[in-house]
């Protein structure tokens, strides 16, 4: 098998003083924990965080369930939360696909252009930015085996997926263990896994089979939604099994930093 090229890592003239956290819907309602450790985490990197208190969500479960007028009206309502030229941190690399990729077309040729794209070419998904900013994690947990989820859009449209990789790679007491189905959907994709119940359940049966094979005593991902889908049928089905842990959570008590 070739080598993977990791991605390129974005890289700043200076660590940023100041940066926004876009916090996604599903993590806001479903996961506020691991919201608030990545907000801890970047703080404790000297940065401030913004959090605008308006946002709700990118749009993306209309815009891919084949809706682009209520996208687009969603999506609208988050162009003015941005105003100052920091970067626009989002802890989803699917929610960060939309907004970066998707966003400048969704808006073309409309009067918010401008806006789209200049929100656009300043996200950065959370895993890459702690890259970016040359964070080091310093483990001081027991040593441990972890599987890690990758979502699609992480992978596939952000390209960050080795970026998670890179970081738990750098704690010296844990092992990072390659399952079987690493490359494959888990089965969530928004509303695809209510239209299409009996496939998405056999892919999510699929992917939590392949994890349980590796052994882990943890599960990792940076995508709620996946997340919820990859627990769910844990909870359901393998009771003796870990629960998905967010990396933003899983970095923080590694290296100290949640009481």
């Amino acid at each position: 098998m070739s080598a993977i090229t990791p991605p390129k890592i974005t890289t700043f003239d200076s660590k940023p003083t100041d940066v926004y956290f876009f916090g996604t819907c599903v993590l806001d309602l479903f996961m506020p924990e691991a919201g608030m450790d990545a907000i801890t985490l970047i703080e404790q990197q000297g940065i401030r965080v913004h959090y605008p208190m308006a946002q709700s969500c990118c749009g993306q479960p209309a815009y891919s369930s084949g809706h682009p007028t209520e996208a687009f009206d969603v999506a609208k309502a988050q162009l003015d939360l941005f105003p100052e030229n920091w970067p626009i941190v989002v802890p989803s690399g699917s929610c960060g696909g939309m907004m970066k990729h998707h966003w400048p077309t969704l808006f073309k040729n409309t009067e918010y252009e401008s806006k789209a794209v200049d929100c656009a070419n300043r996200i950065i998904e959370f895993t890459h930015f702690l890259l970016a900013i040359g964070y080091k994690p310093e483990d001081k947990g027991e040593p441990v085996k972890v599987a890690v989820h990758t979502s699609c859009a992480a992978r596939r449209e952000m390209n960050v997926h080795i970026s998670g990789w890179q970081l738990i790679d750098g704690m010296e007491n844990v092992e990072r263990i390659v399952h079987d189905h690493e490359s494959e959907c888990c089965g969530f994709g928004g509303t695809f896994s209510v239209k299409q119940a009996d496939i998405s359940g056999a892919m999510v049966t699929d992917k939590v089979a392949a994890l349980k094979e590796t052994g882990a005593t943890e599960i990792i991902s940076a995508d709620c939604g996946c997340m919820m889908n990859i627990g769910g049928k844990i909870a359901k089905d393998e009771p003796n099994m870990p629960r998905p842990k967010h990396i933003a959570s899983f970095l923080l008590e590694r290296t100290g930093g949640k009481a």
